[in-house]
């Protein structure tokens, strides 16, 4: 079992980069099923959720290999097969091999899926995308299943900007015929990811990025050599820390107008962020003391609830009240019982969060309930006194590369310890 050990920190100092996007490699590595020759992707970071996409994948004929931080996949020979349980289980975006096998074979199976547990996130979206393109739909015994002989473009309305039904819908309309429209799409960052790597293998989409996607289908896909964004979490994550430990640090590998809801923010609370090219540095100004400001989450590109819980671990700290309120995730709130007992007066009503700011925070035994969860109770051992143990941290290895390695880097007091 391994856990985060960690002490009070100083203030975090110098220059960390920033790795590729764990939201926008998982659904491109779900897309190489689409492409009957040899995909090569670059900036893949190393984490146990593309492990877990790589050994589904394979159930499906997909050869890949892992050089550096590249990822070579070859798709040449897929075969019809049901996702199994254990990993579909275990990670969300299991479902986005939905679309790619009902585009390449005429049939998905896949387990209802799992990941970390912060709401329903239920797939009737999906399931809708794929129905208008012609699918036949089947959900019993915990699987959905999708068969369609062909698929034919269609006009799709979501009734909420989802970024994985935009995803899977996306990658099963891009070999089907004719014209696919989906209105009221996610405009997320890896969205516009996925389409320039199904444009780059010859696919024909247009508008992403926007609230409208028009997708002419094409009769097949070629090989292709692509690299995934940075990750705009990672980014925020160690921005906040920035501001947290009163520190001053170069973020590098940074596409600047991903991060601008958190710039805003920190802005608010007159944290001094210099912006450049591929970069940010986040400092925290001399003699000042951080006012508390309100949050609410949104579709990107209001402020992403990925980064909504190490944001509050910040507005612990701060002065004066806070609200959060959450709209995404009916239950993302399960890092508040774990910073109350590192000392934060938070009190949840419905889907807000009041946080009253303290003094200082104290190091406890907390679990990682989430993934983002994880994170931010990290960030509350760096200022929490005494030394703060963080169990479950297989949640935080899901969806950040070296978290701990590249906080020591900057001079925070934390080590990994015990096995896998």
């Amino acid at each position: 079992m391994q856990k985060l050990l960690i002490q009070h920190s100083p203030p975090l100092q110098g220059t960390v980069k920033i790795g590729g996007a764990k939201n926008s490699v998982l659904p491109i590595l779900a897309a190489t099923i689409l492409i009957r020759d040899t995909c090569t992707i670059h900036d893949v970071p190393h984490l146990s959720d593309v492990s877990m996409m790589r050994q589904l994948l394979e159930v499906f004929g997909v050869k890949s290999k892992v050089s550096s931080s590249d990822v070579i996949a070859d798709s040449s020979a897929i075969v019809p097969a049901s996702a199994p349980y254990e990993i579909s289980s275990k990670m969300r975006a299991s479902i986005l091999v939905m679309g790619s096998l009902l585009a390449r074979v005429g049939k998905a199976v896949v387990p209802l899926p799992g990941g970390c547990a912060i709401g329903s996130r239920p797939v009737d979206l999906h399931l809708k995308g794929f129905a208008a393109l012609g699918a036949k739909i089947k959900s019993e015994h915990g699987y959905v299943s999708a068969t369609a002989k062909k698929l034919y473009g269609a006009k799709i309305y979501l009734d909420f900007p989802s970024v994985g039904a935009t995803e899977n819908i996306m990658m099963a309309a891009v070999l089907a015929k004719g014209q696919t429209v989906i209105e009221n799409c996610s405009v997320e960052p890896e969205i516009v990811d996925l389409a320039n790597f199904l444009n780059a293998a010859g696919g024909d989409i247009k508008g992403a990025g926007t609230g409208t996607i028009r997708i002419n289908g094409v009769q097949e896909l070629h090989d292709v050599e692509h690299s995934i964004i940075p990750d705009r979490v990672e980014a925020g994550t160690f921005m906040i820390a920035a501001a947290l430990t009163r520190g001053d640090i170069l973020i590098e590998n940074v596409l600047v107008d991903h991060v601008r809801p958190l710039i805003a923010k920190l802005h608010e609370m007159k944290i001094e962020i210099d912006t450049y090219d591929n970069g940010v540095r986040v400092r925290y100004p001399d003699e000042l003391q951080i006012k508390g400001v309100d949050l609410k989450t949104m579709p990107h590109p209001g402020f992403p609830t990925d980064l909504q819980a190490q944001f509050m671990t910040l507005l612990t700290v701060a002065k004066g009240t806070s609200i959060v309120t959450e709209t995404i995730f009916e239950n993302r709130f399960m890092h508040v019982g774990e910073l109350k007992r590192m000392g934060a007066d938070i009190k949840i009503e419905g889907r807000s969060a009041v946080v009253d700011g303290i003094a200082k925070l104290t190091g406890a035994q907390v679990k990682a309930t989430d993934l983002r969860a994880g994170a931010a109770l990290t960030l509350a051992g760096l200022v929490a006194e005494g030394e703060t143990e963080i169990e479950d941290v297989y949640h935080i290895l899901r969806g950040y590369d070296g978290l701990d390695q590249k906080l020591a880097s900057l001079g925070a007091n934390i080590q990994l310890v015990g096995t896998e």
